[in-house]
């Protein structure tokens, strides 16, 4: 799933030529600076306001993820675990609401960007509960690949070693368009048995096309960093905060999503 928050459109950032105190707070105010929770309406867009938002997200994701895996049933010997799929089925659809919420009406991201967390939540719980019982031990793997690739992509973007321009924009934007033609394609293909099978299973073919998909949610991750930065720079609203957050969010769980994909695919070789 590519991450079709984070727009100069959404961002408010279509005329960088606009006072820098347009979004400045009011005169004798200064923002606090313990994160978004407690930050008063005028306020503006800063990076740890932005970090506070995706911790709380993430907690909120975690906690929800944990609840569902516990409610699963374990499988008697030679069966396979029996997921909610009303459930699975029902959080997929929140969340996209969710998501399309906090896109087109960014104030609401603080209200939107909870709920995609507790719904997204109920779809990974579920998902990497049936693949722990098939791969032990892959979960935590999955989540510590995540973590790293996130720590490397982040120093790559502060040290410059990736540098976001309008050329690198457009490569990453067009291959996830790309990406999301062939799925869709797929998809429509799968209706009529004939779905590429490499997407899914573990051939060198399908072992590279999923490094080639993870690969690109981590290079959306320098995409996230840098409208993040541009949020900052050009004194964007607080809400501005919940809104990078909740798109910073839909890129990890894309990312983890496809580790998790890669890492079942090396296991089955």
């Amino acid at each position: 799933m590519s991450n079709p928050l984070l727009t100069d459109k959404a961002m408010g950032l279509g005329n960088l030529n606009k006072p820098a105190d347009q979004w400045a707070p009011p005169t004798g105010q200064e923002p606090m600076s313990d994160g978004p929770v407690s930050r008063w309406d005028g306020g503006i867009m800063t990076v740890s306001g932005t970090a506070s938002a995706t911790m709380v997200l993430l907690v909120l994701l975690l906690a929800s993820a944990t609840a569902t895996w516990l409610s699963i049933d374990a499988p008697l010997p030679g069966d396979v675990v029996q997921l909610p799929m009303g459930w699975v089925i029902g959080g997929f659809i929140v969340g996209i609401i969710a998501v399309l919420v906090g896109s087109f009406k960014p104030h609401l991201a603080r209200i939107a960007a909870p709920i995609y967390a507790l719904a997204e939540g109920v779809v990974l719980g579920a998902i990497s509960r049936a693949y722990s019982e098939a791969y032990d031990g892959i979960v935590l793997q999955a989540v510590g690949a995540t973590l790293g690739v996130f720590v490397v992509m982040l120093y790559l973007y502060r040290s410059k070693v990736i540098k976001v321009n309008d050329r690198f924009r457009r490569n990453i934007m067009g291959a996830m368009m790309g990406l999301l033609a062939f799925y869709l394609v797929s998809f429509i293909l799968g209706m009529f048995g004939s779905m590429p099978s490499f997407i899914s299973n573990a051939s060198p073919m399908g072992i590279l096309f999923s490094v080639f998909v993870a690969g690109l949610a981590a290079m959306n991750l320098a995409l996230d960093f840098d409208m993040i930065e541009k949020g900052v720079e050009n004194k964007l609203p607080a809400h501005m905060e919940w809104f990078c957050a909740l798109a910073l969010t839909v890129t990890l769980v894309w990312l983890y999503l496809e580790i998790l994909r890669l890492l079942s695919k090396l296991r089955e070789r």
